[in-house]
């Protein structure tokens, strides 16, 4: 099977398109981005509940927002009901059809709180998790087939970015339309050749670590390789990783290391620093001329089209991977 053969490559393939038309229609999100006294929460599955994690980091970071993560189990097992009244929760789905997390906001609406569905499921009929919300950030018209999430993941991020820009006007428009084109770029870019891929396949295990914004394109990396290509991978913060799981790193397992800057931040510079004292093999990931946050979007294009070209290169339908639904029912 060919790269270009692929649904998942139509995907990555899209992105860029679909980027510039979100930005397009972002001045929406000013009547949908809820927040409620510089407070939201948040909750998702998967790939979705991976954006999550880069909402925390660049709203707090960036719009001065707190962010909460709510657990679904939590909700459903509270013996009283939670004081939510007023406050603002995201719900992202890719769907919009994820049973739990339809669930989830389904009590906390009942206890009060005020919804907001992120979803690239334009159909109301098929979205109960959009008409529950009664506020949709619609992602894109573009129904993504695949298995693994790639254009609706990077959709996800730049809806998070765009939030952000309409709360506090905390980025410029140059950003956006400087990541817009480095996702075309990434688009076609085989990342580390073949040599690459064949250092892959003869890993044992593979890591992805990231700092700040990055911990969550490390996550979805990891899970990408795992869906697409069956490879053994977990994404972790620099922080984290140093806190256990390098010691089960050695010389015949690889590690990604996502910079933020061309010169390694301290916290980059310990894990590397950790792992050649183990003898275990690196790959460093940098930004290049892209400002962060914004250097996150191609980032995560090329882990994914990475994931797609060793799915191919093992032989393997990264479309559709044996015992995987798109949409995965956990309650």
């Amino acid at each position: 099977m060919k790269i270009q053969d692929t649904l998942t490559y139509g995907d990555i393939a899209e992105t860029p398109e679909l980027l510039e038309k979100f930005s397009a229609r972002a001045g929406e999100l000013k009547k949908l981005a809820l927040r409620s006294n510089g407070t939201v929460y948040m909750v998702g599955r998967g790939s979705s509940g991976t954006a999550t994690l880069f909402a925390k980091y660049i709203w707090e970071t960036y719009a001065g927002t707190i962010t909460n993560f709510i657990h679904p189990h939590s909700i459903f097992e509270a013996k009283k009901p939670l004081d939510f009244k007023g406050r603002a929760v995201w719900a992202f789905s890719q769907s919009g059809r994820s049973q739990d997390i339809v669930a989830c906001l389904g009590k906390l609406l009942k206890w009060g709180a005020r919804g907001v569905a992120v979803t690239n499921e334009p159909e109301l009929k098929n979205n109960p998790l959009a008409r529950m919300a009664g506020r949709h950030i619609l992602l894109s018209t573009s129904k993504e087939l695949p298995v693994a999430a790639t254009k609706s993941f990077e959709l996800q991020l730049w809806s998070v970015l765009w939030t952000a820009q309409v709360w506090e006007r905390c980025f410029s428009d140059k950003d956006f339309k400087a990541a817009i084109a480095a996702a075309r770029k990434a688009v076609d870019d085989d990342y580390g050749g073949t040599e690459l891929l064949k250092k892959i396949k003869k890993a044992g295990m593979l890591g992805f670590v990231g700092r700040g914004a990055l911990n969550a394109v490390a996550e979805d990396s990891a899970l990408k390789f795992r869906e697409m290509s069956k490879t053994h991978a977990l994404g972790y913060s620099a922080a984290e990783f140093l806190h256990g799981p390098v010691g089960a790193y050695g010389p015949k397992d690889l590690v990604f290391l996502f910079t933020p800057t061309e010169k390694l931040p301290e916290d980059i510079l310990k894990v590397k620093k950790a792992l050649d004292e183990r003898g275990t093999p690196c790959e460093i990931v940098k930004p290049g001329a892209l400002k962060f946050p914004f250097s996150c979007i191609p980032t995560d294009m090329r882990m994914k089209k990475l994931a797609l070209r060793l799915a191919l290169y093992k032989g393997l339908n990264p479309d559709n991977p044996k015992g995987l639904n798109k949409v995965t029912q956990t309650f």
